[in-house]
């Protein structure tokens, strides 16, 4: 039975966050993720926004977490993890005279939060600003603190470093049962059984399975479906911001923003669903998703749309707002639960938080005067000017040898992406730390090289390499060998 001190359940944004955080000092730390990677769940479908923290409620965790997750983005994590933010601000277009006010309260909320540089535009400033906006919107209220971020950049950075700072990952692991031992917990999962202290729970949709595993019942994850549409690179229409329209009580809107590598995302949808794996899109949600985009930017079609996507969003609709406590019935377990929007956003003052809580559990925590925040990402080829590209290839040869040509991704950096301390072993994987798929033919050209690239660094078959879980395996044998089984039978 493997014995850890604090064992993490879930390895999403949030879970890697508090990893990491918690490597900060001499702990024995387990992470544990039911899938094959890390990001797999509502980490990896998401907007990807840096909340500015305008629309979040001064009086709820969300408010507080925000505007702090903003601030540490800004001051630590982008620096320490080389993640890639873009601080492009964010618009909230009003388009009727009514909604002027709503963005008068959105501006007072700020305020309250301590959002810095809010201010409310108007007139010739707006349409410079966003020459491709609805020409019926009269004023917008400018964020110019929120951001955008790669989210599986993020949460793979932050697992590299956590691993790095010595917390062991154990992947393909679902837990199954706990039970409570008093002091101890034995948490029992499909890769064996751990003993362990204190238990984090940041299981994200299943944060109530989990919590119920050791008879807390008094809070309940409900899926909210958001549907997407991602357009191609080459898209002629340019935005230059996240743009919102004025919220409603419920959701923030169909948002239009670019993301980090200058696609166009807009999207989503907010419809509250039962089933907790149920990401199939729906053409009344994209039909949605685009009627509020065309209302922000009129120029938007299907024209140039790659992908069609959807996420879940954990939320507790009791509280509307995140769950983060240690529980006062059940000894050593802390729930880190409903964290939907604001949640990446907030991802790095929540991880600070709950190791807050974590030292009162403890009674005392002791810094690791070994601990490396700095972690730095493999090279981009497509990033790099031509003479470092050159260089680069000289040194290795890998490198010169492009295998996605949508995105221009070398052999060299899928490598790395497999031989990085959380390595990819899926398809999925590699996408996500490389983007190999990610562009125009979505994987039509690059797959079955990507397939033969793990194949050889994984010392596996290629019926072996699975496109995500276990039942996506890619290929099931040679088309020769197939031929002959036929003749043979008949």
């Amino acid at each position: 039975m493997k014995k850890t001190e604090v064992l993490i359940i879930g390895g999403g944004v949030v879970g890697t966050s508090i990893a990491r955080e918690l490597s900060k000092y001499k702990l024995d730390i387990l992470l544990v993720e039911k899938e094959a990677d890390v990001c797999t769940g509502t980490s990896k479908a998401n907007t990807a926004l840096i909340h500015a923290g305008f629309n979040a409620d001064s009086n709820k965790l969300k408010g507080k977490l925000n505007v702090r997750g903003n601030q540490l983005f800004r001051e630590k994590v982008q620096k320490e993890l080389d993640v890639p933010i873009e601080w492009i601000g964010a618009l909230v277009v009003a388009q009727k005279e009514e909604d002027l006010s709503t963005l008068k309260l959105l501006l007072e909320n700020a305020k309250k939060n301590g959002v810095p540089g809010l201010e409310i535009i108007k007139g010739d400033r707006l349409f410079e600003m966003e020459p491709e906006l609805n020409k019926e919107s009269i004023a917008a209220l400018y964020a110019p603190t929120a951001g955008i971020v790669n989210p599986f950049e993020l949460t793979i950075a932050q697992a590299n470093n956590a691993v790095k700072n010595g917390v062991e990952l154990w992947l393909e692991a679902e837990v199954l049962d706990i039970e409570d031992k008093g002091k101890v917990k034995v948490v029992n999962t499909t890769k064996g059984d751990i003993e362990s202290k204190l238990i984090i729970n940041a299981a994200g949709l299943y944060a109530d399975n989990v919590a119920r595993m050791v008879g807390i019942d008094d809070f309940k994850v409900t899926p909210r479906r958001g549907e997407y549409y991602l357009y191609d690179k080459s898209l002629d229409i340019k935005v230059n911001h996240t743009i919102f329209p004025v919220p409603t009580k419920v959701t923030k809107g169909v948002v239009v923003t670019p993301t980090d590598e200058k696609n166009l995302l807009i999207g989503p949808t907010a419809d509250e669903i039962e089933d907790k794996d149920d990401l199939i899109n729906t053409q009344e949600g994209l039909d949605q998703v685009m009627i509020g985009a065309q209302k922000i930017i009129p120029k938007l079609s299907r024209r140039g749309v790659i992908k069609e996507f959807s996420g879940l969003r954990p939320a507790i609709k009791e509280t509307g707002d995140f769950l983060i406590e240690a529980s006062d019935k059940v000894k050593g377990f802390i729930n880190v639960s409903g964290i939907q929007s604001p949640g990446l956003a907030s991802s790095s003052a929540i991880a600070e938080m709950v190791a807050g809580i974590v030292e009162e559990e403890m009674d005392l925590l002791t810094l690791d005067p070994e601990f490396d925040p700095y972690y730095s990402r493999p090279p981009k080829f497509r990033h790099m000017s031509h003479e470092d590209q050159a260089k680069l290839v000289e040194q290795n040869p890998n490198y010169g040898q492009i295998i996605c040509r949508c995105e221009s991704v070398s052999k060299g950096e899928i490598i790395d992406a497999i031989r990085e301390p959380v390595g990819a072993r899926t398809v999925n994987a590699v996408k996500r730390r490389v983007r190999p798929g990610a562009g125009r033919c979505q994987g039509g050209f690059c797959g079955p090289k990507v397939v033969e690239i793990l194949s050889e660094e994984l010392g596996l078959s290629k019926t072996e390499i699975k496109l995500e879980k276990d039942g996506s395996e890619i290929l099931v044998g040679k088309v020769k060998g197939f031929s002959r089984e036929v003749s043979a039978s008949e």
